[in-house]
């Protein structure tokens, strides 16, 4: 037969209809994933096409996903955080949801603060356990949307749940036929989605799905888990790893719409982003993020990461104020006591600071030559330097610029430059190894200052 499919609007020859593969064994697809080595990236050279949806947005998992590596937020971090993340997504809400714990009186009692601000966006969420009572205690506290583990591969079903796959099948198809009943409408998390035999399993299971949404009138979203990171973004890259396979299978094969389909990575690779970015231009609406990237392991992909992603992408902030970005940082610095890796993008210490001469020399001349936008227009950060015994007279004069101009404009001839250059070359002769800090700079200006070959400022 052939029809018009919904997507493309081309004439197209009607599809092979999948239906679930028991199978006796487990798939672990050990050819891919032997376990004693780095799994295998394998090419079966199938291309599909750029589908890039009209609207993308982020979600955040902070509060779920995030709370999993780390000592629990305070109902006053979550809150705070929260207002944060609502200033971020700016009014047109690109931050569209946030996923809340709630089985604690702790998680609940955040819930109904972050709640009763009244905010549209982030629209908060739910992750539960699979159980009836528990639909029915996020449908008291108001919560329209929750989040279910359906774990979908072998590794998962065979060795985890000890069940065969048409038992899992129907124990997930029971689950969220439960949360219709309790006027819920699910996110089935697709948990180890890139191990996990696409055709044999996902696919079927996903059509099982949609019809039940069909008849319910209730929607069901489908987040795509990259639970350990293995997805890549390769063109012609084959199943189960590649991530434009996966969003092309759910949608030709699936129906399922770009705004019901939400990618989840891990960046256990250094592929987070990437994967991340690759689902939005193939077709998936929604990705799904944390603060800083905490999560599990490795993390999660990085929120501020996909803000500027999407500014890549769209052309635009789109209403969306990266300031803040700066503004968490300092929060989970300063209240939460947490260590940011000082070379973190965008929120690190020393994300825009230089510390070769070279590059000092080039920043005095342009900003713009070693500064990757104007951070200090997007993300209230200007570009600075560090000192040490590599920063030579351009670093030292850079640095004096940034803290002193306009008071006095410095260059690399004039005395106090020359002679604190002697000064800290003499410090690192004697055996320094680190940064000086910013009170030691100060301490060796005003020291320095005081001699009249300084000319004062």
């Amino acid at each position: 037969m052939i029809e018009r499919n919904k997507h493309s609007n081309l004439l197209e020859q009607e599809e092979y209809k999948y239906s679930l593969q028991d199978v006796g064994e487990p798939n672990l697809y050990r050819e891919i994933y032997p376990y004693d080595e780095v799994p295998k990236l394998s090419f079966n050279h199938r291309r599909v096409p750029l589908d890039m949806p009209e609207d993308i947005w982020m979600t955040d998992t902070t509060f779920r996903d995030g709370q999993q590596s780390r000592a629990p937020y305070t109902v006053k971090q979550i809150v705070d955080l929260y207002k944060m993340l609502a200033r971020l997504g700016g009014k047109n809400g690109l931050i569209r949801q946030s996923e809340f714990f709630v089985y604690t009186q702790k998680d609940r009692q955040a819930i109904e603060e972050c709640m009763a601000l009244g905010y549209k966006f982030p629209e908060i969420t739910t992750w539960i356990r699979a159980k009836k009572e528990d639909f029915a205690l996020v449908h008291d506290i108001g919560i329209k949307e929750t989040g279910i583990l359906v774990s979908c591969s072998d590794y998962h079903i065979f060795k985890k749940l000890k069940m065969s796959r048409k038992q899992a099948f129907d124990h997930y198809l029971g689950v969220v036929k439960d949360a219709f009943d309790a006027g819920i409408s699910p996110r089935c998390h697709l948990e180890d989605i890139t191990r996990a035999d696409f055709y044999g399993f996902v696919v079927p299971f996903v059509n099982e799905l949609t019809e039940l949404s069909q008849k319910a009138k209730i929607p069901v979203k489908i987040r795509m888990c990259d639970t350990m990171g293995y997805g890549v973004p390769f063109p012609g890259a084959s199943p189960p790893r590649s991530v434009p396979g996966i969003i092309y299978g759910l949608h030709h094969y699936s129906d399922v719409t770009s705004e019901m389909l939400e990618w989840h990575g891990h960046n256990d690779f250094y592929m987070g982003v990437a994967n991340a970015v690759t689902a939005w231009l193939y077709g998936a609406s929604a990705v799904n993020c944390s603060l800083l990237g905490i999560g599990e392991r490795t993390g999660n992909v990085p929120l501020e990461g996909m803000v500027m992603q999407y500014a890549s992408i769209r052309g635009s902030l789109d209403g969306m104020d990266p300031t803040v970005i700066t503004e968490i940082a300092e929060y989970y610095k300063k209240e939460i006591g947490y260590e940011i890796p000082p070379m973190t993008p965008f929120v690190g210490s020393s994300f825009n600071v230089t510390r070769a001469g070279v590059h000092a020399d080039g920043m005095m001349k342009d900003v713009e030559i070693y500064n990757i936008f104007d951070t200090g227009k997007l993300l209230n950060r200007p570009a600075s330097v560090s000192i040490s015994n590599t920063s030579g007279l351009a670093g030292i004069c850079y640095w004096l610029n940034a803290r002193y101009k306009p008071m006095k404009e410095f260059t690399k001839q004039d005395w106090l430059v020359q002679e604190m250059k002697n000064r800290i070359d003499a410090i690192y002769a004697d055996g320094r190894t680190t940064d000086l800090s910013v009170s030691e700079i100060e301490s060796l200006v005003l020291e320095l200052k005081q001699d009249e070959r300084c000319g004062g400022f």
